[in-house]
């Protein structure tokens, strides 16, 4: 067996609202749309795709680093971007609830915590090489 693609399928109580916020807020790219009288669907490509697996204390562990607490749920997105305070202040102006400004890691990044449309947590990287 192959897997050839990762996708994340978010259920959203307003399609509307989550549409705007990850295409035209984040920037995702519109890929495929499809509707019928059962409903919408709209394909957004994010890029590559890694499946992150940690245990329950290197959860814990992130969300000390990121933000102070243990707040995040068993499912966080995590996008890579060019500049996380940049991207962190596009998204909080586009309607996302800043948790944690973008903060140095250990493994060093620049990463934020941001409350998204969907009901999703998002981290914001920024890889700050060697």
């Amino acid at each position: 067996m192959s897997v050839r693609e990762l996708r994340l399928v978010v259920t959203a109580d307003d399609y509307d609202e989550a549409l705007r916020f990850y295409r035209d807020v984040l920037g995702l790219s519109q890929l495929a749309v499809w509707s019928s009288e059962d409903g919408q669907v709209t394909l957004l490509d994010a890029g590559r795709a890694t499946l992150e697996i940690v245990d329950r204390n290197h959860a814990a562990f992130i969300d000390q680093v990121e933000v102070g607490s243990r707040v995040a749920g068993p499912i966080r997105v995590a996008f890579e971007v060019d500049d996380s305070t940049a991207a962190t202040a596009r998204l909080a102006e586009g309607g996302a609830e800043v948790i944690a400004p973008p903060t140095r890691t250990p493994w060093n990044s620049l990463n934020s915590r941001l409350s998204a449309p969907a009901g999703l947590q998002l981290t914001l990287f920024e890889e700050l090489g060697d």
